[in-house]
């Protein structure tokens, strides 16, 4: 994956854009759509295995943004842009809907003014609804409800496999895709910036940074001392699959000025979601759970939802977003140096990833990159499923009597098969670890958490899936 040897010459880039998070994935595949070598420079040994795995995986209309911001423009555009990716390439979007819910006289009187927030946004489609209607569309909403706010297009995404797409598009267009390449120092020299790195060295002439959490301390390099970034923990339940009755719509805060809140969402994968705390850290590595975040999240799952907590938790995880001192995202190009930031993109960055990678080629034409549009792009990927919404593979009878693979279970929680497995492995961003398996297929992420399946996984994983299963169960596709 080196692009030299530590002491060679590398070789020249067009463009290196370090970060291969949704955002440094959607600008690669942007770029690589010209006539230019693209490279895509990450730190971690996956794409999409820093702050966007751990998004709260909703495709926001930008109802709710600060209306004339850059935010609020490119999540609007991004809406759009990513809803008509997703029907091409497959990843799994399921439009529930959403309504945000007033607990308080003070949220209640706060609802006609995000409506209007709404409509400033360009978005003309929410309705002020009282406490009987919030009730007989989300009746196991516990007592005191005063009044509610629909916001019917709002939808639920697989953030995994919007980031893995993004990436595959942009290699099958040429990207390079070097992992394990982590930034430590950058030499800006006539026409030519070398980054040095963890997998060597990278020349390119010009560098985007969409780093996330590690933006200030590149932008840094680049000579720049314009923002820090604090790292803000979000932790998460997910509960089983028998509880997504309950919640079949996203359930909103209202947003104050402590933030957006805690919201109940159903999932892609058929769960229901609660969360996510918001904890400023100093630990950029500090994705752990806490007792405080649990106890936490448990007090607003009583209030909001009090039958939620009789079901199952099955899995809880943590995420760090990048937060910064400026109240909107910062996309600034340094003409001089050749080089472009990509800071402070919050949660809606998974919404507004491809809008943002168009706002970052109008700026790197500006300040002088020359582009020229290819017209013998492939046709983007088409992503596996593993959504719920659209049949899986062990359902597939046509599928499975081509290939058998598609009919032997692995994962019996969340029903993957070992063909999935061995497609993983051999995908052209293939699994190389558990967790990039686990984003990729769903495997090892049910109720038992990889208790039985777990080691036969690994198995499939150590043998890139070619070996035959050891729990050969056929699956006729009739029955889940």
């Amino acid at each position: 994956m080196n692009t030299a040897s530590p002491t060679g010459p590398p070789e020249i880039f067009d463009v290196a854009v370090i970060g291969a998070g949704i955002v440094g994935a959607a600008v690669a595949r942007e770029l690589s759509g010209h006539e230019l070598s693209v490279a895509l420079v990450e730190a971690r040994d996956d794409v999409g295995d820093g702050t966007s795995k751990a998004n709260t995986a909703l495709l926001h209309t930008g109802f709710d943004a600060k209306p004339g911001t850059l935010e609020s423009r490119l999540v609007a555009r991004g809406h759009h842009l990513l809803a008509d990716y997703a029907e091409a390439t497959g990843i799994p979007v399921e439009r529930t809907g959403a309504i945000l819910v007033a607990w308080t006289a003070e949220e209640r009187d706060a609802l006609p003014g995000l409506a209007e927030k709404a409509e400033q946004n360009g978005y003309d489609r929410c309705r002020l609804i009282g406490p009987d209607e919030v009730y007989r569309q989300l009746p196991a909403l516990g007592e005191g409800v005063l009044g509610g706010l629909t916001v019917p297009d709002e939808s639920i995404i697989c953030t995994w496999t919007t980031n893995l797409a993004l990436a595959t598009d942009a290699e099958r267009r040429g990207t390079r895709v070097l992992l394990r390449h982590a930034v430590t120092a950058v030499d800006v020299a006539g026409d030519v910036t070398t980054l040095t790195t963890t997998g060597g060295r990278i020349a390119a002439r010009w560098v985007v940074n969409a780093a996330g959490l590690s933006a200030d301390r590149v932008d840094r390099m680049f000579g720049h001392d314009r923002f820090t970034v604090t790292p803000r923990r979000g932790e998460l339940f997910v509960f089983d699959k028998l509880a997504r009755p309950l919640a079949d719509k996203i359930v909103l805060p209202v947003p104050s000025s402590r933030g957006k809140g805690v919201l109940i969402s159903p999932t892609i994968y058929g769960n229901v979601m609660l969360g996510p705390t918001s904890e400023d850290l100093t630990d950029r590595t500090a994705t752990g759970t806490s007792a405080d975040g649990f106890a936490f999240l448990l007090g607003k799952g009583e209030r909001l939802m009090p039958r939620l907590l009789a079901e199952e938790i099955t899995a809880s995880y943590a995420g760090l977003r990048a937060a910064i001192d400026h109240g909107d995202y910062l996309v600034e190009a340094d003409a001089d140096r050749r080089y472009l930031l990509i800071g402070g993109i919050r949660s809606t960055g998974l919404t507004a990833g491809m809008a943002i990678a168009e706002h970052a080629r109008d700026l790197l034409k500006d300040a002088g990159l020359a582009l020229t549009r290819r017209t013998d792009l492939p046709a983007p990927p088409r992503m596996p499923n593993i959504g719920e919404a659209t049949p899986r593979p062990y359902q597939d009878v046509e599928r499975i009597a081509a290939d058998p693979a598609y009919g032997t279970i692995v994962c019996f929680c969340e029903r993957v098969t070992a063909g999935e497995i061995r497609d993983a492995c051999h995908a052209p961003l293939p699994a190389r670890t558990i967790e990039g398996l686990r984003r990729r297929t769903r495997a090892m992420n049910g109720r038992c958490q990889g208790f039985f399946c777990g080691a036969e996984v690994e198995r499939l994983l150590t043998t890139r899936g070619t070996g035959p299963a050891h729990t050969p169960r056929r699956h006729d596709g009739k029955n889940s």
